[in-house]
């Protein structure tokens, strides 16, 4: 794996902690965090579109933090493992896996 991905992989690490910050964050320093996992989440997003087909980095990003975020919940918030529902996370991921797995890394222009 490369920075690029790896780079597309902390953004939705952080997409996460902004999706929970925005339901759950209630004092200013929650606020601050969650806006700061907001400009994390996008600038290493953003960074990484200028490498890799920006469709498949978005579908990447997205992907992975919908799941995260499903686990995040049942694990930190007690919501009820519902087995269809990681199905469908399973399918998700088997997506972005295969999208991952077809994109070509785009040569950077100089200049």
């Amino acid at each position: 794996m490369n920075k690029t991905w790896l780079s597309v992989i902390i953004a939705a690490v952080f997409e996460v902690g902004w999706v929970i910050g925005l339901k759950h964050a209630s004092g200013i320093l929650e606020w601050g965090a969650t806006v700061i996992a907001i400009i994390v989440s996008f600038t290493l997003m953003i960074r990484a579109a200028r490498f890799l087909p920006v469709g498949t980095v978005y579908a990447v990003f997205v992907g992975l933090g919908t799941a995260g975020t499903v686990f995040a919940d049942i694990i930190l918030f007690d919501s009820p493992i519902q087995m269809k529902k990681i199905a469908l996370i399973a399918v998700l991921l088997l997506g972005v896996i295969g999208l991952k797995m077809l994109s070509k890394e785009k040569k950077k222009e100089v200049g």
